[in-house]
């Protein structure tokens, strides 16, 4: 019996030590309060403009793309030259084609119970903040994923992938070899053939490269002068610069890594203007909020189009650099 109580007193002191232990454990140990989202970068509020007049409301968004012609003479650019005694007159005509992409419909919830929001503020680290940032964070990366490569899923296509888009190779070595005159001779090619295509009416003012090539052309020099990188060198010297008045924008865009063809990486040309390409989107917007039960929950929706290419013609692509 006595052999019994003195196991159980054994018994009782150890406790009553591990317990003093994590006392002073929980009180010495420096727990850092803030909260270390993921890391991730999204750069679509950059590199595209959004369609204005667009609300839930809408089911579709559309435009037309227009062509005209005219009666002229038998000339390829036969002109509508009149006679003093002619009778008629040449007229014109307007062929608009309607393009329209779905708008559709997305949501997520903010919900956590009672219990929860007390526990988490106990810590430090609300949870009703938690879920506010885990959202937004997720709603950004959404966003990036459909302006620049749209969605399986839906058959959308974005800003880096339109298959209407004039693409192509460049010509020469890929630019972690070439030469600075060779990576600039690229540049020009690809934005000369997109003025082209455009009637020689918009020369692209924008140029984006994978994050590799952009931090190459960033640190090496043009000459053993030193002072100019090729990234300067490029900006200054392209024929956006002359034709624009302002140097090109060059930018490193991460979803080029391997987005042309064979899985190569891609350069690409435009502008960056409503007027020539955007995209639809209806902001998120917070329903009503309600409980059910002990837990409070808050819908979110928001909308998202299809990137829409009003003149494909001002965009071009280049794979291999």
């Amino acid at each position: 019996m006595t052999q019994i109580i003195k196991a159980r007193a054994f018994d009782s002191a150890v406790r009553t030590q591990d317990s003093t232990l994590a006392y002073f454990i929980n009180q010495l140990e420096n727990f850092e309060q803030k909260l270390h989202e993921p890391l991730y970068s999204v750069t679509w509020d950059r590199d595209i403009k959004l369609r204005s007049g667009v609300t839930l409301a809408y089911e579709l968004t559309s435009f037309t793309r227009t062509s005209v012609a005219g009666v002229g003479t038998q000339q390829a650019n036969g002109k509508p030259w009149l006679s003093a005694n002619s009778n008629t007159i040449p007229t014109v005509s307007v062929n608009g084609e309607k393009i329209a992409t779905p708008l559709r419909l997305l949501g997520r919830e903010i919900s956590y119970s009672s219990v929860e929001l007390e526990r988490s503020q106990l810590l430090g680290q609300g949870i009703d903040v938690a879920q506010m940032s885990a959202f937004n964070l997720m709603y950004q990366m959404d966003t990036d994923s459909q302006v620049y490569v749209g969605d399986v899923a839906t058959g959308d296509v974005g800003l880096v992938n339109n298959p209407i888009v004039a693409a192509g190779a460049v010509t020469g070595a890929e630019w972690d070899t070439a030469t600075p005159a060779t990576i600039l001779e690229q540049v020009n090619e690809l934005l000369t053939s997109v003025w082209a295509s455009s009637g020689y009416a918009i020369c692209p003012s924008e140029l984006r490269i994978p994050p590799q090539q952009y931090g190459l052309i960033s640190t090496k020099i043009v000459s053993t002068a030193g002072n100019v990188s090729i990234l300067q060198y490029l900006a200054q010297n392209s024929i956006a610069n002359n034709i624009n008045g302002r140097p090109l924008n060059i930018q490193p865009l991460k979803w080029l890594v391997g987005a042309g063809e064979g899985d190569t990486d891609r350069m690409m040309a435009y502008t960056n203007n409503e007027d020539f390409v955007r995209f639809p989107m209806v902001p998120v917007r917070r329903e009503t909020a309600y409980y059910q039960g002990i837990r409070f929950i808050a819908p979110y929706i928001w909308g998202f189009g299809s990137i829409e290419f009003v003149y494909p013609e001002t965009v071009g692509y280049r794979d291999g650099i």
